[in-house]
């Protein structure tokens, strides 16, 4: 079966009520791709289910989360893009304030250890306080988004649906969120076809390029989530942008500048690139590493040559083979699901 997600009714999220005017859910689960390693995030404590992914995706998409009802995740975590703000650089919140950071990707979540670009959040659970009671992104408090979604008359049903019962907690109301996170799963790409046997997925351009990654660029976008979840620096110019990344939650001098290594998948859609968006293009990306790393005390050793030079040495037809390779990485389904979509 080529989806790996299993949704056992498929005509809609919430199919036609039963005898007993109770709302059935299809049925779903959390599946790991068979390529992908084992997630991390413990769905002994939060188990998926129809209902519970139901209410996060209503959630997900529900402006009101914000203080004056304009902003939603969603908003900065577009399908089209990805789960990005696609186009910028850093994230626009409420009244249009400027974040400091682009928004990263709400992406194959399941398997992240730590989330932001810093990974001042340590559990799933616990990521979506932070935007919501973020004073430039949804600049409302989670006690004020409770009170109003118990008022709702929608939302108690879907509580209990999900949870037994008609309580809106703090708990349910940030493990149903999860519960659609977790099931913004990529890996139907060209790429993932090409691991599970199609052998034709990809061309012998992409194939070159495949080899070039691995040897230049694997051991900081290593495995089939093309990323070690670590912190490093990767040698940017911090006049540009003087942002202290994982600094900021460790205090420890050896952070200083340091982010979180992002994926390489669906990058056809995620851009600009960087934790601040200073990349417009993949073309600028490249040059970066290949001519652009500043020296610093934090800079990552990968980035440090045999002589004294920094960076990574690529010629014309290693940047040719990487690019079309990348391009081998872009889900179409995954920007297209309709169970992951508003709707």
């Amino acid at each position: 079966m080529r989806h790996f997600l299993l949704f056992v009714l498929l005509a809609g999220l919430i199919a036609c009520n039963r005898d007993d005017n109770t709302p059935a859910y299809p049925d779903v689960r959390f599946e790991k791709p068979a390529h992908f390693p084992e997630p991390v995030y413990r769905f002994e404590n939060n188990p998926v289910t129809g209902a519970g992914f139901a209410l996060g995706r209503k959630l997900f998409y529900d402006a009101r989360l914000s203080r004056d009802g304009s902003i939603s995740c969603g908003f900065c975590h577009l399908q089209s893009a990805a789960f990005t703000h696609h186009g910028h650089d850093l994230s626009h919140g409420i009244d249009n304030q400027l974040g400091d950071r682009n928004a990263p990707a709400v992406m194959n979540l399941a398997w992240h250890p730590t989330f932001f670009w810093d990974g001042g959040v340590h559990d799933l659970d616990l990521f979506s306080i932070n935007p919501i009671e973020n004073p430039v992104e949804m600049d409302e408090t989670l006690d004020n988004v409770l009170a109003r979604l118990r008022q709702d008359p929608e939302y108690p049903p879907l509580f209990e649906a999900a949870f037994g019962d008609r309580e809106v907690t703090t708990a349910r109301f940030l493990k149903a969120l999860s519960q659609f996170m977790l099931m913004c799963v990529s890996a139907q790409s060209p790429y993932d076809q090409y691991v599970q046997g199609n052998t034709g997925a990809l061309n012998a351009e992409q194939i070159a390029g495949l080899q070039v990654v691995r040897a230049k660029c694997g051991q900081c976008h290593g495995g089939e989530l093309f990323s070690d979840f670590s912190f490093r620096n990767n040698g940017l110019n911090h006049q540009y942008n003087p942002d202290e990344g994982r600094f900021r939650i460790t205090q420890n001098a050896e952070d200083m500048h340091k982010f979180k290594v992002p994926s390489l998948r669906n990058l056809r859609w995620t851009g600009p690139y960087m934790h601040d968006g200073r990349f417009k293009t993949l073309d600028a990306v490249l040059d970066h590493y290949a001519m652009g790393v500043v020296e610093s005390p934090t800079l990552d050793p990968a980035l440090r040559q045999p002589g004294g030079a920094r960076g990574i040495a690529l010629n014309e037809t290693e940047r040719t083979q990487i690019k079309a390779f990348l391009d081998a990485l872009n889900d179409e389904d995954f920007i297209r699901r309709r169970d992951l979509s508003e709707q």
